[in-house]
C-alpha cells in the first residue's frame, strides 16, 4: 500500500508585495516596545530640532497619551505632510551622511512606525512664519492652528490597531517609570536643556536647564543625587590617531563613582557616545575591568561617561532603537575607557579629602622631621577631582560634543619613608615595614591621613589628622601597596624583556598528577587551540581530548589549589572578549595580588609609631591605596563633629 500524501507536494503561497500599513506596522513592532520606547524617538527629534527645552506629558503610563513639546526650530509648513511619510528626514541625505552620523535620529522610519499603530498627530510653527499647522496623522489633514514657535507630537491610544501588543504592557506606574529613565538617560547626556514631565496633570519629574562651567556637575546632582556626585572624582582621556599628533580620535569624559559608592545592581551605569546613550558589551566590559582591582565580591560600579569618537569610526545603524553601537576597533575604545577610568581612579583620595577641608597643599616642610627615611624618587601625584568641586563647559549646540575637562590638580609629594630597605625582587617582599621615621612631631594636618597615635587590638591603626580619627587596616592597606610595588616591578621587567625582543617569560606553572577535564563547547575548544600560547604564558596547559572536552594539565603554581576546572573557564571566557594581551595582564595581576596578600603584615604584628607613620606615608602615595586587592576600604574618617555627636557635646 503506497501513501499518496507523501507525494502531495505542499502547498505553495504566491510572492507579493507587502502593504504600506503592514510595512509600517513590522516596522514599529521592531522599533516600538513600550511607551518608553516613543518617548525616545520623540524626545530623539526635539533635541535634533535644537531645543532648550522639553515637555513630555503622559495619561495612563504613556499608553492614552503621549505628547512631547519642544521649542526647537520647528517644521515648515511645505514639509509637514512628509512627516509620517516613511524613510522621510531632514537628518541625512547620502551615504556619506549615513557613515558620519552627527543627529540622534537620521532612519526617518519612527513616526511612520508610531502612526501605524496609535492616533497621531503633529503641531508645528517654523522659526519666523506667521501661524502654525497641525496635521493629522490618519486623514493627512492639514489646518492652520495657534502655538509658538516649536513643535508637539501626540501620540494616543498607543497599539490601539494591534490589540495583542497591548496586552503585554505592564501596569501604568511600570510603564510611567520607564518613561521616566528614557527621559533621565536625555536629561544627563544634554545638561544644557531643560526636561519636565508631566503624568495625569501632575509635574512628576522636572530638570532645569543648567547653564555655566558647572553645568554637568548640577545635572548630575539633580537627576542621580547629591551622593552620586559626593562620592564620584573626574574622567578625563584622550587618545590621538597613531600617536603623531592628529586631532584626538577618542575622547572620554565624565565622572566615576568611588568603590565605595558601588551598588548591588547595576542601575546607576550610564555611557553616551556622541551624545548618545548606549549598552555596549566592549565599553561594559572596559570599565568592569578598570574597577575589578578595586571593588568587593559582585558590587556594581557607578558612572556617567561620555565618549567622543570620530563618526567615522562608528557605526551607529546597527540595532532599530539605536541603542547599541558598532566601533571600527573594538580594542582602541575598549583600552581608551579603561585607562581613563583607571587613571581617575589610581590617586589615592586621603589628599582630595584633605584638600577639600583646606589643609596646607604644601608637605615640604615635613621632610626635616624624616630623618632616618631613605631617599625615594616620587612622582607628582594626581590627586582625584570631585564632581562637586569641578566645572565643565557645555556648548549648547544641536550635535552635542562633550568639552575637555582639563587636567586634574597636581602637586609634588617630599620623600617619604618606605616599608622596604631596598628594590627587591617579589618573592623577597619583607612581612613588615622595616624603616622608621621621626614622624611623631608632625603637626596632624601636614598629612592628609595625620599622624599615628595607637594600635587597637594588633589590626587598626588609630590616627589624628585636622579633621578628626583616621582608622587605618593595617594588613590591607600594606596588601595594597606591596601590590602595587609588586605590578610595577612586573611591568619594569616586561619592558625591559620588550626592549631585548625576547619572548615574555611564562608564569610559573605546576603540572596536575591527574588532568582535570571539563565538558566544554565548541567555542571553548577553539579557543584553547587558538590560544595555546597565550595560555602557555599565564602556565596553563588547556589541550582538547575530543570535540567537547577539554583537559587541564597544568595550572599556575600559586593557583594549584584553587578549582581548576572554574579557572579554566573564565580564561577562555576573558579570551574569547578581549584582547590576548589583556586577559594575560590581568591574570598576571591576579598572582600578584595572591603574593601579596601573604606578603603583607598580619593581624596582631606590633608596629612602632614610626612604622605606623611609615604606612601612612606610603598610603599616601600609593595608587589605589583606598581599597585592599579584595576591594575592602583601608581607612575610614571620623570627624570632629561626628564625635561630638557620639559625646553629646553642645547640646
Amino acid at each position: 500500500m503506497t501513501d499518496d500524501t507523501a507525494s502531495t507536494p505542499p502547498a505553495r503561497s504566491p510572492i507579493q508585495p507587502l502593504p504600506d500599513e503592514l510595512i509600517s506596522q513590522i516596522a514599529a513592532g521592531e522599533v516600538v516596545e513600550r511607551p518608553a520606547s516613543v518617548v525616545r524617538e520623540l524626545v530623539d527629534n526635539a533635541l535634533d530640532a535644537g531645543a532648550s527645552l522639553v515637555t513630555l506629558r503622559l495619561l495612563a503610563g504613556g499608553v492614552r497619551l503621549i505628547a512631547v513639546e519642544d521649542d526647537g526650530c520647528g517644521i515648515l509648513r511645505e514639509e509637514l505632510p512628509l512627516a509620517f511619510r516613511r524613510h522621510a528626514t531632514s537628518k541625512i541625505a547620502s551615504l556619506l551622511d549615513l557613515e558620519s552620523v552627527a543627529t540622534m535620529g537620521f532612519r526617518g522610519e519612527a513616526l511612520a512606525a508610531i502612526n501605524s499603530i496609535a492616533d497621531c498627530a503633529i503641531l508645528s510653527r517654523a522659526h519666523g512664519q506667521p501661524q502654525a499647522y497641525l496635521l493629522e496623522g490618519g486623514s493627512g489633514e492639514l489646518r492652520p492652528v495657534a502655538r509658538s514657535t516649536g513643535t508637539t507630537v501626540e501620540v494616543k491610544e498607543l497599539f490601539f490597531s494591534t490589540p495583542a501588543r497591548r496586552k503585554f504592557l505592564k501596569t501604568d506606574a511600570t510603564e510611567l517609570a520607564h518613561c521616566l529613565e528614557a527621559v533621565r538617560r536625555h536629561a544627563l547626556a544634554r545638561p544644557d536643556v531643560g526636561f519636565a514631565v508631566w503624568h495625569e496633570g501632575k509635574l512628576v519629574a522636572q530638570w532645569r536647564r543648567c547653564q555655566g562651567a558647572d553645568a554637568l556637575a548640577q545635572r548630575l546632582a539633580d537627576v542621580l543625587g547629591e551622593d552620586f556626585v559626593q562620592r564620584a572624582v573626574a574622567v578625563s582621556y584622550r587618545s590621538s590617531a597613531s600617536g603623531q599628533g592628529y586631532a584626538p580620535v577618542i575622547q572620554v569624559a565624565g565622572f566615576a563613582g568611588i568603590p565605595d559608592a558601588a551598588r548591588a545592581r547595576a542601575d546607576q551605569q550610564y555611557v553616551y557616545v556622541n551624545g548618545r546613550f548606549v549598552r555596549d558589551r566592549v565599553l561594559a566590559h572596559a570599565a568592569r575591568s578598570a574597577y575589578e582591582d578595586v571593588l568587593h565580591g559582585q558590587r556594581q560600579p557607578v558612572y556617567a561617561l561620555y565618549l567622543q569618537v570620530a563618526p567615522e569610526r562608528l557605526d551607529v545603524n546597527v540595532h532599530p532603537t539605536k541603542i547599541e553601537v558598532r566601533f571600527r576597533d573594538g580594542r582602541e575604545v575598549h583600552q581608551a575607557l579603561r585607562h581613563a577610568l583607571e587613571d581617575a581612579l589610581a590617586a589615592p583620595r586621603a589628599a582630595a579629602a584633605a584638600l577639600a577641608a583646606g589643609l596646607p597643599a604644601t608637605l615640604a616642610a615635613a621632610g626635616a622631621h624624616a630623618d632616618n627615611a631613605l631617599p625615594a624618587a616620587h612622582q607628582p601625584v594626581a590627586v582625584p577631582m570631585y564632581a562637586s568641586q569641578y566645572r565643565m563647559p557645555f556648548e549648547p549646540t544641536v550635535g552635542h560634543r562633550v568639552s575637555d575637562l582639563g587636567a586634574l590638580w597636581q602637586r609634588s609629594e617630599p620623600d617619604v619613608p618606605t616599608l622596604t630597605t631596598a628594590a627587591q625582587p617579589y618573592a623577597e617582599i619583607p612581612a613588615a615595614p622595616a624603616l622608621t621615621s621621626d614622624a611623631s612631631a608632625l603637626p596632624p594636618g601636614d598629612w592628609p591621613l595625620g599622624r599615628a597615635l595607637a594600635q587597637l587590638q594588633g589590626v587598626y591603626i588609630l590616627a589624628e589628622n585636622t579633621q578628626g580619627l583616621v582608622i587605618v587596616d593595617m594588613h590591607a592597606a600594606h596588601e595594597r601597596i606591596v601590590y602595587e610595588r609588586l605590578k610595577s616591578q612586573w611591568q619594569q621587567r616586561a619592558a625591559d624583556t620588550g626592549a631585548n625582543g625576547d619572548r615574555p617569560a611564562a608564569l610559573a606553572s605546576q603540572p596536575l598528577l591527574i588532568p582535570a577535564t571539563f565538558a566544554a563547547t565548541p567555542a571553548e575548544v577553539a579557543t584553547a587551540q587558538a590560544h595555546a600560547d597565550t595560555l602557555a604564558l599565564l602556565g596553563l596547559d588547556i589541550a582538547p581530548l575530543s570535540e567537547r572536552t577539554l583537559a587541564v594539565r597544568a595550572v599556575p603554581a600559586s593557583l594549584a589549589q584553587g578549582d581548576v576546572t572554574a579557572l579554566a573557564r573564565s580564561v577562555l571566557a576573558e579570551l574569547t572578549q578581549v584582547d590576548a594581551s589583556t586577559v594575560l595582564a590581568r591574570a598576571q595581576d591576579e598572582l600578584l595580588a595572591t603574593m601579596a596578600c601573604h606578603g603583607a603584615v598580619r593581624a596582631n604584628r606590633r608596629l612602632t609609631v614610626d612604622e605606623m607613620n611609615a604606612l601612612l606615608r606610603q598610603m599616601e602615595t600609593t595608587e589605589r591605596a583606598d581599597q585592599c586587592n579584595h576591594g575592602r576600604p583601608t581607612w575610614r574618617q571620623l570627624r570632629l563633629g561626628e564625635l561630638d555627636t557620639l559625646f553629646m557635646r553642645g547640646r
